[in-house]
């Protein structure tokens, strides 16, 4: 597993298109470079992918 979630991943985890998962990564990816952080075109941190879309901090599973 990588540090960063791809489109294609996006499409199965969330069951939406190719299209609406590359708008979901531009969006997040938007947020990160708001916040002052780097992005990478096309894909998006795992972390924060989980967190904006599950709802929870992924380092703090299981407390």
């Amino acid at each position: 597993m990588t540090n960063y979630v791809k489109a294609k991943e996006i499409v199965e985890l969330m069951g939406v298109s190719e299209g609406k998962a590359y708008k979901i990564i531009r969006q997040l990816n938007d947020e990160l470079k708001a916040a002052g952080y780097l992005t990478v075109a096309g894909r998006v941190s795992r972390k924060y992918f989980e967190e904006r879309i599950y709802g929870y901090d992924t380092g703090r599973r299981g407390a």
